[in-house]
């Protein structure tokens, strides 16, 4: 019965030998409850997702057991753009039942699954995991799109070539899994092992520290494109007090007006990537994402699991501070490229 606390992974630097390996899925981790005519979708902090994905309901009574409760991710996919795109499925979850049903038509999502808690009145949690994965791919054997099961292998050098090749279709790296695991909630017992890059970035603006005005929250980072417009594209977050107390104090001299700066509101009104976009938190309505502007003179490095069009997907993290570092040279040409990679190939049905 629901809720249920998926399962967790830790990351770890290099792929484990004598697992089973899985493409990491860029999406929300849900877990499906169906009994006959009723579905639940439990997010990972276990609250229902049920009432924005209609489709993937559809889809489940058509396609699960009577009875199963089956763990994956819900992902919306632009076979066109050959990518996951997050930023629709973050979009997806709205409050308005008009605007949930018109998405659902525009951006529809998809289900991967890979792995089985129950199927009928069998609890399958605690049996090894490579009988769980044989029991999932019984049970959806017939699935149809938007319905899939996750690709998994055994072989070290296929899933290095996973790792490498996926990447290019907007997957962000691996899970590898004892075959004998057995599924416990909540616990950090599978393995991630994600891409890792640095670049250099301009340092143009920062948000203050929720405990006070006078220690930084997150710095924000700048690259320029190719018509020397620097746009945002990510923030660091991840300070000790004492840091960012003291950095505080550093950028002061930085401080500017939005009169001539990079994401000033003329810039956010033309349609330019810039900060100001999102002054105001979508997920937290009390959230102040407002920020201080910096004149765009000083370069950090940082370190980068991927690219989600032109942002880093997630946090980036501090390296060192660049001072060598000329901030016009900061551009999008320093990234590296993934490799191309058909995302129809890799979302199959079973």
């Amino acid at each position: 019965m629901p809720p249920v606390s998926p399962m967790l992974a830790k990351p770890i630097s290099a792929i484990p030998a004598d697992q089973l390996y899985e493409p990491k899925w860029d999406g929300f981790r849900s877990i499906i409850f169906r009994d006959g005519d009723e579905v639940e979708i439990g997010s990972r902090n276990e609250r229902p997702m049920t009432r924005y994905f209609p489709e993937v309901v559809e889809a489940v009574l058509t396609d699960f057991p009577p009875q199963a409760v089956i763990d994956g991710e819900i992902i919306v996919a632009n076979l066109e753009g050959n990518t996951l795109d997050f930023e629709a499925l973050q979009q997806r979850i709205h409050p308005a039942a008009s605007r949930v049903k018109m998405l659902s038509r525009a951006t529809p999502a998809s289900f991967v699954a890979f792995d089985v808690l129950a199927l009928g009145v069998d609890n399958l949690m605690d049996i090894p995991f490579i009988e769980r994965r044989a029991a999932l791919q019984e049970a959806l054997a017939d699935a149809q799109p938007p319905i899939h099961i996750t690709p998994a292998t055994r072989d070290l050098a296929e899933a290095q070539r996973w790792f490498e090749e996926f990447e290019g279709a907007g997957l962000d790296g691996l899970i590898a899994k004892k075959l004998d695991l057995r599924y416990q909630p909540d616990k950090r017992v599978m393995s991630k092992i994600k891409h890792e890059r640095t670049a250099d970035c301009v340092v143009a603006g920062y948000r203050v520290h929720r405990t006070g005005a006078d220690a930084i929250g997150s710095v924000l980072l700048g690259l320029y494109d190719d018509r020397g417009v620097l746009a945002s594209v990510g923030v660091i977050g991840a300070f000790p007090m004492a840091t960012r107390k003291k950095l505080f104090d550093e950028l002061q001299p930085l401080v500017t007006t939005f009169e001539g700066h990079p994401w000033n509101w003329a810039a956010h009104e033309e349609g330019e990537r810039t900060p100001r976009k999102n002054e105001t938190s979508r997920w937290n309505a009390g959230k102040d994402l407002s920020f201080v502007p910096l004149r765009p003179e000083r370069v950090v490095e940082v370190r980068y699991d991927y690219m989600e069009g032109v942002r880093f997907r997630h946090t980036a993290q501090f390296v060192r501070w660049r001072p060598d570092r000329d901030p016009e040279s900061c551009t999008y040409d320093q990234l590296d490229r993934p490799v191309r990679f058909n995302l129809a190939d890799v979302l199959v049905s079973s």
